[in-house]
């Protein structure tokens, strides 16, 4: 028996405590269909009772207090509402629960920003970690000794899984379900709650907005011309020009304020805008391809793989719908 113990923070999103408890219980629904008896013993446990989520919307009651959890095997910690800081804030005190369990043995996983009750407990440091798209820069700049997977939908390292935004905690969930059951398992519970059970990344999901939540006014005044002039063909030297510094100043600048290099961040900007118009316009591959600055096909279909997880052609096909006409 697999005992897995749903943590209930305040300020938690209350689907991303409802979801892990319905899928690992009705796993139990499958295996019993199969003829195998339950794994599963799952709980919901918190540092009170009751506690209110959503501006007291909804009311969860845990099954057991922290302190009565003297072992689980599988901690899921859900995702966050609302300030991260605040939020980690008002459950620090279940940050050494986090850590003793962990020691004791137990799998810990994150789902979305989680990460960031996970992160505050010290045991990713110097790890890797996934959470939200849109929480990156924040997440770096809190705790910029771990290392984010850009993208990543799921991420596994010493007993330790984050996944990646919003519903996409959904495919960590059967990841952990396949681990401790079977394929068929993973793939009977796919169907069943209508999931895309292989999904890899969230990439094609992101919005790119540029870092700029940074003091270097300098690099600030790059990135505003990279975005101004993204389908120019813009060098590093006529950048450094520019700022006034030098080739190697302006380098490590950009990547110490910014998390990219120069040349990542010119393609992102226009991988960008290539986004934006296939999801607006009925322009063909070429037509885009040219207006972002790029002349090599082949260049273009990496770099917007590399960056969406998806083809030009499958990114298109996702995300434009052809206009009703009257």
């Amino acid at each position: 028996m697999k005992r897995v113990s749903i943590l209930v923070p305040e300020s938690a999103v209350m689907e991303a405590i409802a979801d892990p408890m319905y899928m690992f219980t009705a796993a139990n629904q499958f295996l019993q269909a199969s003829g195998r008896p339950d794994l599963f013993e799952v709980e919901l446990v918190g540092q009170n009772k009751e506690i209110r989520l959503h501006n007291e919307a909804f009311s969860v009651h845990t099954d057991r207090l922290l302190n009565e959890v003297k072992q689980t095997d599988l901690l899921i910690i859900p995702a966050l509402f609302g300030n991260m800081k605040f939020a980690v804030e008002q459950n620090k005190n279940a940050i050494p629960w986090i850590v003793d369990q962990y020691n004791k043995g137990a799998e810990v996983a994150s789902l979305c920003v989680g990460a960031f009750l996970l992160a505050s407990t010290g045991l990713l440091a110097n790890r890797k970690c996934s959470t939200h798209w849109a929480y990156y820069n924040e997440f770096r700049e809190t705790f910029p000794d771990i290392e984010i997977q850009d993208g990543s939908i799921i991420t596994e390292e010493n007993r330790i899984y984050s996944s990646g935004g919003a519903n996409s905690y959904w495919n960590l969930l059967l990841y952990l379900l396949e681990k401790y059951t079977d394929r068929d398992t993973a793939i009977l519970a796919a169907k069943y709650f209508a999931i895309d059970i292989d999904r890899e990344s969230q990439a094609s999901f992101a919005i790119f907005n540029g870092q700029k939540n940074h003091n270097d006014e300098k690099i600030k005044q790059v990135q505003e011309f990279i975005e101004a002039n993204y389908s120019e063909k813009i060098t590093v030297d006529q950048l450094a020009e520019k700022a006034a510094v030098s080739r190697r100043s302006i380098e490590r600048r950009f990547k110490r304020a910014t998390g990219n290099t120069i040349v990542e961040y010119i393609q992102r900007v226009k991988i960008e805008a290539a986004k934006r118009s296939f999801e607006s316009s009925r322009k063909n591959i070429n037509e885009v391809m040219f207006d972002v600055g790029y002349t090599d096909t082949k260049s273009f279909r990496t770099v917007f793989k590399k960056i969406t997880g998806l083809t030009p052609i499958e990114y298109r096909n996702k995300y434009f719908k052809e206009p009703v006409t009257q």
